[in-house]
């Protein structure tokens, strides 16, 4: 006979039963690895060590920036497309990763399908500028000089087939121009040759190219953008210059191997967001890097990425470009 005390006892013994049968695995259960696809010295290896220290802040773990250059960011990105879905390792990518599923269709991943976006931090214009040993003083000297003398004047970029480098093809293409392209892998050694005048021009967004301005090494010319750049009011845009349509703006973001859980990608996204957002580290992004914070989040920053590998596919089909 079941008594009355019996009863009363009985939603006492049944409601463990009512607890989830899988407790959710905490996230993240170890360090998180953030892979920068260039050399150090770059803007991405840059951009990844600024929000480094912030991230691990955020998320409660160690967080290390693993650098892993080649075939223009594709091979460390690559490996983080074959990384377990696991939430511990992601990747932070820069234009290339729009320009390269045409450029190396043999990268060993599918941009879209093996890896899920978190966050677009930003965009920069590209620029475009000249060593102080050279004498050009603005745009239309330099096209002078070069339909002066075809193919005597170089340019370096970060790697063939970087927003950069198509940026300088429409440049030629609307000025009736023809340059030497001189690619390097990665804005590290690009920053390096421009120190040393190893090239004429240099272009890239200048976030690498800090001190190179602030000394007078080398010139800004004109801004491969819609406005001129944030702290260099007096650097005309191409428009300005008398070449409208040519605008180059780069971008920083970070994916997550695809099948990592969306609230894994949703607190990474929120960490960054943060991150970028520490007063130091936002002067350094927004007023000394010249980026521009966009801070969308994963759907914002697929389409995002989807416009740009079309419109960059095309001008690289359309000029035949080839990898290096």
């Amino acid at each position: 006979m079941i008594t009355r005390r019996a009863l009363g006892a009985l939603p006492l013994l049944a409601a463990p039963l009512a607890a989830p049968a899988i407790a959710q695995p905490a996230w993240p259960n170890g360090p998180v690895r953030i892979v920068a696809p260039f050399p150090p010295g770059g803007s991405v290896d840059t951009v990844s060590r600024l929000l480094q220290p912030h991230l691990s802040a955020e998320l409660g773990v160690p967080v290390v920036v693993e650098n892993r250059g080649g075939a223009s960011g594709s091979l460390g990105t690559a490996q983080v497309a074959r990384a377990a879905p696991d939430g511990q390792t992601f990747v932070l990518v820069f234009d290339t990763h729009a320009t390269n599923p045409t450029l190396i269709p043999n990268m060993g991943f599918d941009t879209r399908r093996d890896l899920a976006p978190v966050l677009l931090i930003g965009t920069a214009p590209n620029m475009l500028l000249v060593h102080r040993s050279r004498p050009w003083q603005n745009m239309a000297e330099l096209i002078a000089a070069a339909r002066a003398r075809p193919d005597a004047i170089s340019y370096g970029t970060i790697g063939n087939g970087s927003l950069a480098h198509l940026g300088m093809v429409l440049l030629q293409r609307a000025a009736n121009i023809q340059l030497t392209h001189v690619p390097y892998r990665g804005g590290g050694p690009l920053a390096t040759s421009a120190m040393a005048g190893e090239t004429d021009l240099a272009a890239a967004t200048g976030t690498i190219f800090v001190e190179h301005l602030r000394q007078g090494v080398l010139r800004p010319l004109a801004v491969l953008g819609p406005r001129r750049r944030q702290g260099l009011p007096d650097v005309p845009t191409m428009a300005e210059a008398g070449l409208p349509g040519v605008e180059a703006e780069a971008f920083w973001g970070i994916l997550a191997p695809a099948g990592t859980p969306p609230a894994v990608r949703a607190r990474m996204e929120a960490a960054a967001r943060r991150a970028t957002e520490v007063p130091e580290v936002r002067e350094r992004l927004v007023n000394i890097m010249g980026i521009e914070l966009r801070n969308e989040g994963g759907a914002a920053f697929g389409a995002f990425l989807d416009r740009q590998i079309e419109i960059w596919g095309r001008v690289i089909r359309e000029n035949d470009i080839r990898p290096d």
